[in-house]
């Protein structure tokens, strides 16, 4: 029989991984909590309609990626996608915003169909924050703070942060119509899947990947050409906010979201630690999300960050900086105590042992294997333990128990069973 393996693009979390993974959330959660942002949880499955509606049918994301399927009640349902439209979708069901502006962030597992790569999964999972009501040009300028200060915090480093506005509604119809126009003069230029772009998501062909599209861009209109006077003042602020906070920023009028609902204010931060320009985060303004679910005309704007990607970026950063933020969040969790133990007596004390000592916040490894000290010596130093605690039959025997350091110079001694508060003292003295 054959042995069964994950899907392709679903990727078990290790124990080690799965550490850099919390220390990384635990960060998050703080800083969120610094700047009155409350943890929301949606579920994974949604009706289809949920993404078709808020997302846009003409994306990608919609139309080649989502996880879709018919359940028993004949309901079209979708593994989610990301994560915003869902937010919005419990704040209207909950009637969240009728209490006013609601500050909200989440974390968890979204799902595309895209082709696996590194830092890119079919399982995939996002840190993001959604700020439902806010409407003024500095909320935009609070957003990108909290995003670039959680990644500085963080250690990431080589951060960049690229600006855009993608004007109202009104002036991206305007351009929309302009760039129409002027690509299909050029259609015969562009590659395959701009192409088919041109009558779908004509945006989207401006984040091509395409060299040979990219050149023939240089040329074309630009968003900032299509902003209104009220558009173009309210970017204006969003550039003085940050230059005020001194966060740098530079201009790229090529930058677009892939998904419809993005309005105004739209950015990426990057770091060059992976050996390119990587995104490490994305966001934006959606004012007509909330209507387009069936809410009243309310702003928003929020961001996310894909932790395989950010977790690339960790390690990378810890190894230009190896004594920075990013290297102590990525280093492994080293227990305190390794207890070496063998014989019945000795076991049974060990047992006790390191129930109290984890009771006064140590990290205890406990051998439950019986092999010789040799073997679980190695084991100890392998685990990268401080300390080692020898027990055996003769030692238990006289109430006492043989400590040894691991990772730092001095004498093994030997210390009273019985006397914990003592020991513990010890343990805890370096």
């Amino acid at each position: 029989m054959s042995q069964l393996q994950s899907l392709r693009g679903m990727v078990d979390l290790l124990p080690e991984a799965l550490q850099r993974w919390q220390a990384v959330e635990a960060v998050a959660r703080e800083h969120f909590q610094r700047s009155g942002f409350g943890e929301i949880r949606t579920p994974l499955l949604e009706t289809t309609d949920l993404f078709c509606r808020g997302i846009g049918a003409a994306t990608d994301v919609v139309g080649k990626e989502m996880y879709s399927f018919q359940d028993r009640g004949d309901r079209s349902c979708t593994l989610r996608p990301e994560g915003t439209a869902s937010v919005v979708r419990a704040a209207l069901q909950h009637g969240l915003l009728s209490q006013g502006a609601q500050k909200l962030w989440y974390a968890g597992p979204m799902f595309r169909y895209e082709r696996p790569q590194a830092g890119r999964q079919r399982q995939f999972h996002q840190i993001g924050v959604e700020w439902l009501g806010a409407e003024s040009a500095r909320s935009d300028v609070e957003v990108i703070a909290l995003a670039w200060d959680l990644l500085a915090r963080l250690g990431v480093g080589g951060l960049e942060l690229e600006l855009n506005s993608l004007g109202s509604s009104e002036d991206r119809q305007a351009y929309r119509a302009a760039l129409v126009h002027w690509l299909e003069q050029r259609s015969e230029a562009l590659d395959p899947d701009s192409q088919a772009r041109l009558s779908t998501n004509p945006l989207r062909i401006l984040d091509s990947k395409n060299k040979d599209t990219q050149a023939l861009l240089k040329d074309a209109p630009t968003l900032a050409d299509a902003l209104s006077p009220e558009s173009r003042q309210r970017f204006e602020a969003v550039q003085q906010g940050l230059t005020a906070l001194e966060i740098p920023f530079r201009l790229n009028p090529r930058l677009v979201r892939g998904l419809d609902y993005y309005s105004h204010t739209a950015f990426e931060i990057t770091s060059d630690r992976l050996g390119a320009q990587a995104t490490v985060c994305g966001g934006g303004r959606y004012d007509g999300l909330i209507a387009q679910l069936g809410g009243a005309t309310t702003p928003a704007i929020g961001w996310a960050l894909g932790m395989e990607r950010l977790l690339l970026v960790l390690e990378a950063s810890a190894e230009v900086d190896p004594e920075g933020r990013a290297a102590g969040l990525v280093a492994a969790s080293l227990p305190d105590v390794f207890i070496v133990n063998r014989g019945v007596q000795a076991s049974a004390a060990a047992l006790a042992l390191a129930r109290d000592l984890r009771g006064n916040g140590l990290v205890v490894v406990l051998d439950d294997s019986g092999s010789a000290f040799g073997k679980q010596f190695k084991r100890a130093h392998r685990r990268g333990a401080r300390w080692a605690l020898v027990l055996g039959d003769d030692e238990a025997e006289r109430g006492e128990l043989r400590l040894k350091p691991l990772q730092q110079s001095g004498e093994e001694r030997c210390i009273r069973l019985d006397d914990r508060e003592a020991l513990v003292a010890i343990l805890k003295s370096l």
